[in-house]
């Protein structure tokens, strides 16, 4: 965790679409959309694509949702620059390719909402692939990227 948590609480309710109602008195409430691909060139997309699993998988009963919030030095670099940082330098896509099929995820952006958080990553994975997972995240913060990061919170769950 990097910054100030999160209240904990008991369970967690995933509440998708526009119109949804939240559950009474929630604790706390983050917000986000799904959106295009961003830093990612063609070829990384369809790797990805071709890759990545759909969530909601019988076996993946481990999830973990990690809100970011990245410095505003981040956000004042041109689009390139954090592209070269992002995966260039970092190379966040190819190491997270390495843990894809075992590993599902769904980026949701926030920073255009006005949240608390810019990105709420959902991970889902087999609890016999939960080291590989812890394995991602230690790979993905140890790099520069990662420097740019101001408030990180990992919530894990199971079903």
């Amino acid at each position: 965790m990097i910054g100030e948590g999160l209240p904990e609480v008991a369970r967690l309710a995933l509440v998708e679409g526009r119109n949804s109602e939240l559950p009474p008195a929630p604790v706390w409430v983050l917000r986000g959309v799904t959106s295009h691909d961003r830093y990612v060139t063609r070829r990384e997309h369809d790797l990805l694509a071709a890759r990545q699993v759909s969530l909601g998988r019988e076996e993946a009963t481990q999830a973990a949702l990690i809100p970011v919030r990245k410095s505003a030095a981040w956000w004042i670099l041109p689009q390139d620059e954090r592209r070269a940082i992002f995966e260039d330098r970092s190379h966040h896509i190819a190491v997270a390719l390495e843990y894809v099929p075992a590993v599902a995820r769904r980026l949701h952006h926030s920073r255009e909402l006005g949240e608390a958080f810019d990105f709420l990553t959902w991970f889902e994975y087999a609890p016999r692939d939960a080291e590989r997972f812890d394995e991602l995240l230690r790979r993905l913060r140890a790099t520069e990227e990662w420097a740019y990061v101001q408030r990180e919170v990992d919530i894990r769950l199971s079903r």
